[in-house]
């Protein structure tokens, strides 16, 4: 199911890290974070997550490349367990969160 673009989000790519139900990360891609934190909270988004429902943004990135954006997922993708927390640690604590994209 396509949902539409959250109002106020700025044009932009993003590069964000989830925290499942069972405590895992999930890092992903998207240009609309607050539509894609639903999609995977519906079970709409990637096969990782819809068995960890519901999850949680916690971590959240800026570029403005769609390419500078996957190369960082990539990048995050690779870290460790330790890394991404230290990420999550120092992340902005106004994520997009609910299906309303307003923050939490």
């Amino acid at each position: 199911m396509t949902r539409p673009p959250t109002p106020g989000v700025s044009d932009g790519h993003y590069v964000y890290i989830l925290r499942c139900a069972d405590d895992s990360y999930y890092t992903g891609y998207t240009t609309d974070p607050a539509r894609r934190v639903a999609e995977h909270n519906a079970g709409d988004g990637a096969k990782y997550t819809r068995g960890r429902t519901p999850v949680e943004c916690v971590y959240l990135e800026r570029h403005d490349s769609k390419s500078d954006a996957m190369s960082r997922e990539y990048e995050i993708k690779q870290h460790t367990r330790v890394e991404k927390d230290a990420l999550v640690a120092d992340a902005d604590p106004s994520l997009p969160n609910s299906d309303d994209g307003a923050p939490r």
